[in-house]
């Protein structure tokens, strides 16, 4: 019986061998696939707009290469632009600077107007969302104010602070705090009545509701109006830079403009679509965080 035990032991061992073999390998097989994954959805995200992008410019440059054309061409623009497209933080003085400066004066005056937008908005809209009387009460109001134009409260913001950069930091807020209340408002009457009862269980204060169940039930709607807030305060502080000056990207256009420097104008749009393009993704990657990747219904 023993010398039968002893036989079958070594076979018992050498088949565990190649098992082990086959497992190891298994692994590498699943990094490469995964190699492979990352590197097929960079692909799928990159060529695309490589590929309308080429073919916008080649189109652009056709219909614009002629004498008689009325906008520059892509090669126009890069000759004529060269310094702002490829020096962009330049600075020779207090309006001769580069486009990354003037970007980043507009930035600070949107993360001012927004970032009151967004405190104010949440707090008014948590308000909304818990008492009937006052969704009853302010809910018609903002639905009007929020669709005056963001211009229209250039002028009364202006006889109100008496200087230009309070002004257009409040036309910033006025403009992007309307969703960020509305989206709030939302998601707070969402809140599922099961979190409501355990907070009455539990003898939750307002205060602790708002910061244990409110605001985690309720945040993929915040970050919904927060990302649409956004998008809308850059487009603000760009039409209010044109009027009321300083050194912002919106003020460069409007200067462009009356100096005839329509490949600057262009280059400076392209400045203002990707500066948006990345506010956009920055709130969004912050809310996917977190939330935890909970997208609002």
């Amino acid at each position: 019986m023993s010398a039968l035990a002893n036989k079958e032991t070594p076979s018992i061992v050498a088949s565990a061998k190649p098992a082990a073999k086959i497992l190891s390998f298994s692994g590498k097989q699943g990094s490469r696939i995964d190699v492979r994954r990352a590197a097929l959805t960079a692909l799928h995200n990159v060529v695309p707009p490589a590929v309308v992008l080429a073919l916008v410019l080649l189109l652009w440059q056709a219909l614009c290469s002629s004498a008689d054309a009325s906008l520059p061409s892509p090669h126009q623009v890069w000759q004529d632009s060269y310094d702002l497209i490829a020096y962009p933080f330049f600075n020779y003085g207090s309006q001769d600077i580069g486009l990354g400066w003037r970007v980043l004066v507009s930035l600070q005056r949107v993360a001012y107007g927004f970032g009151l937008a967004a405190v104010a908005g949440v707090i008014i809209g948590a308000i909304i969302g818990q008492s009937v009387w006052a969704m009853r009460g302010l809910d018609p109001i903002f639905q009007v104010l929020r669709t005056v134009p963001p211009l229209a409260w250039l002028p009364l913001s202006l006889a109100a602070f008496q200087d230009s950069n309070p002004s257009a930091i409040f036309v910033i807020f006025i403009t992007s705090i309307w969703p960020v209340i509305i989206n709030t408002a939302v998601g707070v009457r969402n809140i599922p009545q099961d979190y409501r009862n355990v907070a009455e269980v539990l003898r939750l204060n307002q205060l602790e509701f708002f910061w244990k169940i409110m605001l985690p039930s309720a945040a993929p709607y915040i970050f919904t109006g927060l990302r649409i807030g956004v998008g809308l305060s850059w487009l603000a502080i760009v039409a209010a830079e044109m009027l009321t000056g300083g050194v912002g990207i919106g003020f460069f256009i409007w200067d462009a403009w009356n100096s005839s420097r329509l490949s600057d104008i262009i280059v400076a749009l392209a400045y203002i679509g990707i500066v948006g393009f990345a506010l956009d993704k920055l709130v969004a990657a912050l809310g996917k965080l977190v939330t935890r990747g909970a997208m609002a219904n």
